[in-house]
Protein backbone atom coordinates (compact mmCIF):
# COMPACT_ATOMS: atom_id res chain seq x y z
CA UNK A 1 0.00 0.00 0.00
CA UNK A 2 1.50 3.64 -1.23
CA UNK A 3 0.38 6.78 0.41
CA UNK A 4 1.62 10.28 -0.20
CA UNK A 5 1.79 12.98 2.24
CA UNK A 6 3.14 16.34 2.17
CA UNK A 7 5.34 18.68 4.53
CA UNK A 8 7.82 21.26 4.84
CA UNK A 9 11.03 21.42 4.34
CA UNK A 10 11.66 24.16 7.37
CA UNK A 11 8.55 23.90 9.61
CA UNK A 12 10.08 26.63 12.13
CA UNK A 13 11.79 29.22 9.73
CA UNK A 14 10.21 32.48 9.99
CA UNK A 15 10.17 32.60 6.13
CA UNK A 16 8.64 30.96 3.03
CA UNK A 17 10.13 27.19 3.11
CA UNK A 18 9.34 24.09 0.21
CA UNK A 19 6.68 21.89 0.35
CA UNK A 20 7.87 18.28 -0.17
CA UNK A 21 5.66 15.21 -0.97
CA UNK A 22 6.44 12.10 1.00
CA UNK A 23 5.85 8.79 -0.54
CA UNK A 24 5.30 5.91 1.66
CA UNK A 25 5.35 2.38 0.33
CA UNK A 26 3.59 -0.12 2.80
CA UNK A 27 5.23 1.47 5.73
CA UNK A 28 8.82 1.32 5.46
CA UNK A 29 9.98 2.82 1.82
CA UNK A 30 9.84 6.44 2.09
CA UNK A 31 10.89 8.38 -1.02
CA UNK A 32 11.02 12.45 -0.88
CA UNK A 33 9.94 14.46 -3.68
CA UNK A 34 10.16 17.99 -3.88
CA UNK A 35 6.84 19.65 -4.89
CA UNK A 36 8.09 23.15 -6.61
CA UNK A 37 6.26 25.01 -4.28
CA UNK A 38 6.65 27.10 -1.30
CA UNK A 39 4.62 28.60 1.89
CA UNK A 40 5.02 30.75 5.01
CA UNK A 41 4.62 27.81 7.88
CA UNK A 42 2.04 30.00 9.84
CA UNK A 43 -0.10 29.27 6.63
CA UNK A 44 0.14 25.57 6.99
CA UNK A 45 -2.25 22.62 8.78
CA UNK A 46 0.64 20.36 9.79
CA UNK A 47 -2.00 18.09 10.67
CA UNK A 48 -3.88 18.54 7.50
CA UNK A 49 -1.14 18.43 5.54
CA UNK A 50 -2.71 21.50 3.28
CA UNK A 51 -2.26 25.27 3.34
CA UNK A 52 -4.73 27.27 5.47
CA UNK A 53 -7.26 28.65 3.04
CA UNK A 54 -9.56 31.54 5.39
CA UNK A 55 -7.66 34.58 4.91
CA UNK A 56 -4.89 33.58 2.34
CA UNK A 57 -6.66 34.15 -1.21
CA UNK A 58 -3.37 32.55 -3.32
CA UNK A 59 -3.56 29.21 -0.93
CA UNK A 60 -6.74 27.59 -2.22
CA UNK A 61 -4.44 27.01 -5.32
CA UNK A 62 -1.57 25.94 -3.54
CA UNK A 63 -3.82 23.13 -2.46
CA UNK A 64 -5.31 22.53 -5.78
CA UNK A 65 -1.77 21.79 -6.66
CA UNK A 66 -0.80 20.13 -3.99
CA UNK A 67 -3.93 17.33 -4.59
CA UNK A 68 -2.89 17.10 -8.47
CA UNK A 69 0.63 16.07 -8.19
CA UNK A 70 -0.56 13.73 -5.41
CA UNK A 71 -2.21 11.64 -8.19
CA UNK A 72 0.25 12.52 -10.17
CA UNK A 73 2.69 10.83 -7.84
CA UNK A 74 0.29 7.87 -6.96
CA UNK A 75 -0.02 7.04 -10.62
CA UNK A 76 3.28 6.85 -11.50
CA UNK A 77 3.86 4.61 -8.72
CA UNK A 78 0.95 2.09 -9.74
CA UNK A 79 2.56 2.15 -13.51
CA UNK A 80 5.92 0.96 -12.24
CA UNK A 81 4.46 -1.66 -9.68
CA UNK A 82 2.76 -2.85 -12.74
CA UNK A 83 6.17 -3.73 -13.90
CA UNK A 84 7.69 -4.99 -10.59
CA UNK A 85 9.74 -1.88 -10.46
CA UNK A 86 10.21 1.31 -7.58
CA UNK A 87 10.18 4.85 -9.02
CA UNK A 88 13.39 6.77 -8.01
CA UNK A 89 12.87 10.18 -6.65
CA UNK A 90 13.65 11.68 -10.15
CA UNK A 91 10.88 9.09 -11.82
CA UNK A 92 8.33 10.57 -9.38
CA UNK A 93 9.57 14.61 -9.95
CA UNK A 94 9.49 13.90 -12.99
CA UNK A 95 5.70 12.83 -12.86
CA UNK A 96 5.02 15.51 -10.40
CA UNK A 97 6.55 18.68 -12.52
CA UNK A 98 4.00 21.12 -14.49
CA UNK A 99 3.81 20.26 -17.89
CA UNK A 100 5.68 22.31 -20.38
CA UNK A 101 3.81 24.00 -23.23
CA UNK A 102 4.92 25.53 -26.57
CA UNK A 103 5.61 29.01 -26.67
CA UNK A 104 2.61 31.05 -28.19
CA UNK A 105 1.30 34.67 -28.73
CA UNK A 106 0.67 36.16 -25.62
CA UNK A 107 -3.15 36.86 -26.77
CA UNK A 108 -3.63 32.95 -26.51
CA UNK A 109 -2.31 32.37 -22.94
CA UNK A 110 -5.29 34.27 -22.00
CA UNK A 111 -7.53 31.92 -19.75
CA UNK A 112 -11.40 32.05 -20.65
CA UNK A 113 -14.18 31.29 -18.29
CA UNK A 114 -14.37 27.71 -20.44
CA UNK A 115 -10.59 27.17 -19.76
CA UNK A 116 -11.47 27.92 -15.90
CA UNK A 117 -14.58 25.70 -16.13
CA UNK A 118 -12.68 22.75 -17.24
CA UNK A 119 -10.24 23.18 -14.81
CA UNK A 120 -12.95 22.91 -12.21
CA UNK A 121 -13.81 19.70 -13.66
CA UNK A 122 -10.55 18.10 -13.84
CA UNK A 123 -9.82 18.82 -10.66
CA UNK A 124 -13.11 17.17 -9.15
CA UNK A 125 -12.11 14.15 -11.07
CA UNK A 126 -8.08 13.98 -9.54
CA UNK A 127 -9.59 14.42 -5.98
CA UNK A 128 -11.96 11.10 -6.78
CA UNK A 129 -15.32 13.09 -6.86
CA UNK A 130 -16.54 11.44 -10.58
CA UNK A 131 -20.02 12.02 -9.63
CA UNK A 132 -19.59 15.53 -8.69
CA UNK A 133 -17.46 15.71 -12.28
CA UNK A 134 -20.60 14.69 -13.96
CA UNK A 135 -23.01 17.11 -12.02
CA UNK A 136 -20.37 19.83 -13.77
CA UNK A 137 -20.10 18.77 -16.97
CA UNK A 138 -24.18 18.81 -16.95
CA UNK A 139 -24.19 22.25 -15.83
CA UNK A 140 -21.40 23.08 -18.73
CA UNK A 141 -23.51 21.28 -21.03
CA UNK A 142 -27.10 23.18 -20.65
CA UNK A 143 -24.59 26.66 -20.19
CA UNK A 144 -22.99 25.81 -23.70
CA UNK A 145 -26.89 24.74 -25.15
CA UNK A 146 -28.12 28.29 -23.78
CA UNK A 147 -25.29 30.43 -25.00
CA UNK A 148 -25.87 28.79 -28.66
CA UNK A 149 -29.43 29.07 -28.43
CA UNK A 150 -29.92 32.77 -27.42
CA UNK A 151 -26.65 33.65 -28.44
CA UNK A 152 -25.68 35.01 -25.28
CA UNK A 153 -22.02 35.27 -24.39
CA UNK A 154 -21.17 32.98 -21.42
CA UNK A 155 -18.43 34.72 -18.98
CA UNK A 156 -17.26 35.73 -15.62
CA UNK A 157 -18.71 39.50 -16.41
CA UNK A 158 -21.71 38.36 -18.32
CA UNK A 159 -23.11 36.33 -15.33
CA UNK A 160 -26.12 38.94 -13.93
CA UNK A 161 -29.58 38.73 -13.10
CA UNK A 162 -30.23 39.57 -16.94
CA UNK A 163 -27.93 35.85 -17.11
CA UNK A 164 -30.31 34.31 -14.61
CA UNK A 165 -34.09 35.19 -16.15
CA UNK A 166 -32.66 34.35 -19.89
CA UNK A 167 -30.78 30.83 -18.30
CA UNK A 168 -33.77 29.76 -16.19
CA UNK A 169 -36.03 30.38 -19.37
CA UNK A 170 -34.00 28.20 -21.02
CA UNK A 171 -33.80 25.54 -18.73
CA UNK A 172 -37.93 25.12 -18.34
CA UNK A 173 -38.15 25.82 -21.44
CA UNK A 174 -35.96 24.46 -24.33
CA UNK A 175 -33.96 22.13 -21.91
CA UNK A 176 -37.46 20.76 -20.19
CA UNK A 177 -36.07 20.82 -17.05
CA UNK A 178 -38.28 21.10 -13.77
CA UNK A 179 -37.52 23.34 -10.78
CA UNK A 180 -35.23 21.48 -8.39
CA UNK A 181 -33.22 20.40 -11.60
CA UNK A 182 -33.24 24.14 -12.49
CA UNK A 183 -32.44 25.01 -8.79
CA UNK A 184 -29.62 22.18 -9.18
CA UNK A 185 -27.90 23.88 -12.33
CA UNK A 186 -28.17 27.34 -10.70
CA UNK A 187 -26.66 26.09 -7.77
CA UNK A 188 -24.01 24.20 -9.52
CA UNK A 189 -22.97 27.56 -11.60
CA UNK A 190 -22.85 29.92 -8.51
CA UNK A 191 -20.55 26.56 -7.09
CA UNK A 192 -18.19 27.14 -9.88
CA UNK A 193 -18.37 31.23 -9.46
CA UNK A 194 -17.24 30.99 -6.00
CA UNK A 195 -14.68 28.57 -6.50
CA UNK A 196 -13.33 30.61 -9.48
CA UNK A 197 -13.82 34.02 -7.23
CA UNK A 198 -11.51 32.35 -4.36
CA UNK A 199 -8.69 31.64 -6.70
CA UNK A 200 -8.61 35.32 -7.82
CA UNK A 201 -9.73 33.77 -11.36
CA UNK A 202 -12.24 36.97 -11.79
CA UNK A 203 -13.93 40.10 -9.46
CA UNK A 204 -17.57 39.71 -10.69
CA UNK A 205 -20.58 39.92 -7.99
CA UNK A 206 -23.22 39.15 -10.08
CA UNK A 207 -23.20 35.46 -10.01
CA UNK A 208 -24.47 35.98 -5.68
CA UNK A 209 -27.32 37.01 -7.03
CA UNK A 210 -28.49 33.86 -9.11
CA UNK A 211 -31.39 32.07 -7.73
CA UNK A 212 -34.24 29.46 -8.71
CA UNK A 213 -36.92 28.60 -6.07
CA UNK A 214 -36.44 24.62 -5.32
CA UNK A 215 -39.47 22.99 -4.35
CA UNK A 216 -39.31 20.18 -1.43
CA UNK A 217 -39.83 16.79 -3.24
CA UNK A 218 -42.47 13.76 -2.29
CA UNK A 219 -40.10 11.27 -0.39
CA UNK A 220 -40.48 7.87 -1.15
CA UNK A 221 -39.73 5.40 1.26
CA UNK A 222 -39.97 1.38 2.22
CA UNK A 223 -42.00 -0.16 4.48
CA UNK A 224 -40.59 -2.52 6.76
CA UNK A 225 -42.94 -5.21 5.43
CA UNK A 226 -41.29 -4.42 1.81
CA UNK A 227 -37.99 -4.70 3.10
CA UNK A 228 -38.54 -7.89 4.38
CA UNK A 229 -40.39 -8.69 0.90
CA UNK A 230 -36.97 -8.12 -0.44
CA UNK A 231 -35.05 -10.26 1.51
CA UNK A 232 -37.13 -13.17 1.20
CA UNK A 233 -37.80 -13.17 -2.76
CA UNK A 234 -36.23 -16.42 -4.10
CA UNK A 235 -33.79 -15.07 -6.35
CA UNK A 236 -30.35 -17.53 -8.00
CA UNK A 237 -27.68 -17.01 -5.24
CA UNK A 238 -25.15 -14.72 -6.60
CA UNK A 239 -27.00 -13.92 -9.47
CA UNK A 240 -26.94 -10.14 -10.00
CA UNK A 241 -30.22 -9.40 -8.75
CA UNK A 242 -29.14 -10.98 -5.80
CA UNK A 243 -25.60 -9.28 -5.76
CA UNK A 244 -28.06 -5.62 -6.31
CA UNK A 245 -30.41 -6.87 -3.45
CA UNK A 246 -27.47 -7.62 -1.17
CA UNK A 247 -25.61 -3.96 -1.89
CA UNK A 248 -29.62 -2.06 -1.29
CA UNK A 249 -30.06 -3.93 1.54
CA UNK A 250 -27.03 -2.75 3.41
CA UNK A 251 -28.07 0.71 2.80
CA UNK A 252 -31.48 -0.11 4.17
CA UNK A 253 -29.22 -1.40 7.28
CA UNK A 254 -26.57 1.43 7.69
CA UNK A 255 -28.41 4.37 6.26
CA UNK A 256 -24.76 4.62 3.53
CA UNK A 257 -25.20 6.24 0.17
CA UNK A 258 -24.39 4.29 -2.75
CA UNK A 259 -20.59 5.97 -2.90
CA UNK A 260 -20.13 5.05 0.81
CA UNK A 261 -21.33 1.61 -0.08
CA UNK A 262 -19.01 0.57 -2.73
CA UNK A 263 -15.88 1.79 -0.59
CA UNK A 264 -16.33 -0.35 2.43
CA UNK A 265 -12.50 -1.65 3.11
CA UNK A 266 -11.49 -3.74 5.57
CA UNK A 267 -9.74 -1.27 7.97
CA UNK A 268 -13.67 0.25 7.89
CA UNK A 269 -14.84 -2.46 10.70
CA UNK A 270 -14.22 -2.29 14.17
CA UNK A 271 -15.81 -5.09 15.65
CA UNK A 272 -19.17 -4.60 15.15
CA UNK A 273 -18.84 -1.09 13.93
CA UNK A 274 -18.27 1.20 10.58
CA UNK A 275 -15.88 3.65 10.70
CA UNK A 276 -15.14 5.95 7.46
CA UNK A 277 -15.50 9.09 6.32
CA UNK A 278 -17.82 9.83 4.00
CA UNK A 279 -17.26 10.41 0.03
CA UNK A 280 -19.29 13.52 -0.26
CA UNK A 281 -19.60 15.97 2.14
CA UNK A 282 -16.01 14.45 4.36
CA UNK A 283 -18.04 13.84 7.87
CA UNK A 284 -16.38 11.07 9.85
CA UNK A 285 -19.41 8.54 10.78
CA UNK A 286 -19.77 5.49 12.55
CA UNK A 287 -22.16 3.22 12.05
CA UNK A 288 -23.24 0.33 14.53
CA UNK A 289 -23.90 -2.73 12.15
CA UNK A 290 -26.98 -4.27 13.03
CA UNK A 291 -27.34 -8.60 12.88
CA UNK A 292 -28.39 -8.29 9.26
CA UNK A 293 -25.65 -5.77 8.58
CA UNK A 294 -22.53 -7.44 9.61
CA UNK A 295 -22.21 -10.58 7.55
CA UNK A 296 -23.35 -8.36 4.55
CA UNK A 297 -20.18 -6.41 5.51
CA UNK A 298 -18.04 -8.96 5.47
CA UNK A 299 -18.66 -10.76 2.17
CA UNK A 300 -18.24 -7.02 0.80
CA UNK A 301 -14.58 -6.68 2.28
CA UNK A 302 -13.70 -10.38 0.88
CA UNK A 303 -14.69 -9.36 -2.32
CA UNK A 304 -18.13 -11.44 -2.56
CA UNK A 305 -20.15 -8.57 -3.20
CA UNK A 306 -19.63 -7.19 -6.62
CA UNK A 307 -19.50 -3.34 -6.86
CA UNK A 308 -21.69 -2.08 -9.88
CA UNK A 309 -22.50 1.23 -11.27
CA UNK A 310 -24.81 3.44 -9.54
CA UNK A 311 -27.16 3.21 -12.91
CA UNK A 312 -27.42 -0.58 -12.98
CA UNK A 313 -28.02 -0.77 -9.09
CA UNK A 314 -31.42 1.55 -10.44
CA UNK A 315 -32.40 -0.48 -12.55
CA UNK A 316 -31.53 -4.09 -11.47
CA UNK A 317 -33.75 -2.49 -8.15
CA UNK A 318 -36.83 -1.77 -10.51
CA UNK A 319 -36.77 -5.58 -11.76
CA UNK A 320 -36.54 -6.98 -7.99
CA UNK A 321 -39.36 -4.17 -6.71
CA UNK A 322 -41.50 -5.45 -9.43
CA UNK A 323 -40.65 -9.28 -8.50
CA UNK A 324 -41.12 -8.86 -4.57
CA UNK A 325 -44.86 -7.18 -5.85
CA UNK A 326 -43.69 -3.89 -4.25
CA UNK A 327 -46.58 -2.11 -6.19
CA UNK A 328 -48.40 0.22 -4.45
CA UNK A 329 -49.97 3.42 -6.16
CA UNK A 330 -47.57 6.20 -5.53
CA UNK A 331 -47.88 9.78 -6.70
CA UNK A 332 -45.17 11.47 -8.65
CA UNK A 333 -45.44 15.56 -8.12
CA UNK A 334 -43.07 17.81 -9.90
CA UNK A 335 -42.68 21.22 -10.17
CA UNK A 336 -42.37 23.11 -13.37
CA UNK A 337 -41.81 27.04 -13.52
CA UNK A 338 -43.89 26.71 -10.14
CA UNK A 339 -46.71 24.77 -11.98
CA UNK A 340 -47.81 21.48 -10.42
CA UNK A 341 -47.42 18.08 -12.21
CA UNK A 342 -48.58 14.66 -10.96
CA UNK A 343 -48.82 11.43 -12.55
CA UNK A 344 -49.19 8.01 -10.32
CA UNK A 345 -46.83 4.63 -10.72
CA UNK A 346 -46.22 1.87 -9.44
CA UNK A 347 -44.18 1.88 -5.84
CA UNK A 348 -41.16 -0.27 -7.68
CA UNK A 349 -41.63 2.18 -10.50
CA UNK A 350 -39.81 4.52 -8.46
CA UNK A 351 -36.66 2.03 -6.15
CA UNK A 352 -33.21 4.08 -6.44
CA UNK A 353 -29.85 3.87 -4.57
CA UNK A 354 -31.11 6.70 -2.24
CA UNK A 355 -34.45 4.85 -1.25
CA UNK A 356 -32.01 2.65 0.65
CA UNK A 357 -30.46 5.53 2.95
CA UNK A 358 -34.44 7.43 3.03
CA UNK A 359 -35.52 3.71 4.31
CA UNK A 360 -33.16 3.42 7.26
CA UNK A 361 -33.54 7.21 8.55
CA UNK A 362 -37.40 6.68 8.86
CA UNK A 363 -37.57 2.99 9.64
CA UNK A 364 -35.15 4.59 12.22
CA UNK A 365 -37.63 7.00 13.55
CA UNK A 366 -40.28 4.35 13.44
CA UNK A 367 -38.45 2.14 15.51
CA UNK A 368 -38.07 4.77 18.75
CA UNK A 369 -34.28 5.80 17.38
CA UNK A 370 -34.25 9.68 18.88
CA UNK A 371 -33.13 12.15 15.63
CA UNK A 372 -29.97 13.26 16.48
CA UNK A 373 -28.79 9.72 16.99
CA UNK A 374 -29.49 8.78 13.68
CA UNK A 375 -28.35 12.30 12.09
CA UNK A 376 -25.36 11.45 13.49
CA UNK A 377 -25.25 8.21 12.00
CA UNK A 378 -25.99 9.11 8.53
CA UNK A 379 -23.71 12.45 8.76
CA UNK A 380 -26.40 15.14 8.67
CA UNK A 381 -25.65 18.21 9.91
CA UNK A 382 -28.69 20.10 10.23
CA UNK A 383 -32.14 19.39 10.71
CA UNK A 384 -33.24 21.16 7.27
CA UNK A 385 -31.32 18.44 4.95
CA UNK A 386 -31.81 15.94 7.36
CA UNK A 387 -35.93 16.60 7.15
CA UNK A 388 -35.86 15.68 3.39
CA UNK A 389 -35.34 12.24 4.18
CA UNK A 390 -38.02 11.24 6.80
CA UNK A 391 -41.05 9.69 5.38
CA UNK A 392 -43.40 8.56 8.73
CA UNK A 393 -46.28 6.36 7.22
CA UNK A 394 -50.03 7.02 8.37
CA UNK A 395 -49.56 2.96 9.44
CA UNK A 396 -46.79 4.41 11.59
CA UNK A 397 -48.57 7.39 12.85
CA UNK A 398 -51.97 5.05 13.92
CA UNK A 399 -49.43 2.58 15.39
CA UNK A 400 -47.97 5.27 17.45
CA UNK A 401 -50.44 7.06 18.70
CA UNK A 402 -52.61 3.54 19.42
CA UNK A 403 -49.42 2.58 21.76
CA UNK A 404 -49.08 6.17 23.45
CA UNK A 405 -53.21 5.98 24.46
CA UNK A 406 -53.47 2.43 25.10
CA UNK A 407 -55.77 1.90 22.05
CA UNK A 408 -55.76 -2.04 21.20
CA UNK A 409 -58.43 -2.03 18.29
CA UNK A 410 -56.43 0.93 16.59
CA UNK A 411 -53.34 -0.60 17.08
CA UNK A 412 -54.24 -4.05 15.73
CA UNK A 413 -56.14 -2.30 12.83
CA UNK A 414 -52.73 -0.30 12.50
CA UNK A 415 -50.94 -3.94 12.15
Amino acid sequence: MATVSFHLKEPKADRPTAIFALLTVDRRTRIKVYTGLSIHPNQWLTKAQKALERGYPDNPAVNDALEVKAKQIEDCYASYLAEGLLPTAAQLKEAAAPKQQEETPEAALSLTFWDYYTEWIELARVRGKARSAAVYETTGRHLRGFEKKAKYAVGFDTITTTFNDRFTTYLLGTAGLTDNTVAKQVMTLKRFMKWAAERGYHQSIGYERLTWKRQEPDIMTLTAEEVEALETLPLPESGYLDNARTLFLLSCYTGLRYSDLVSIRAEHLRGQTLRLTTQKTREAVTIPLQARALPIVRRMIAGEVRPITNQKLNDYLKELGERASITEPVEVIRYRGGARESHTVPKWHRLGCHTGRRTFVTLSLERGLRPELVMKITGHRDWKSFKRYVNITEQAVEREFARVYEMPSLLKIAQ
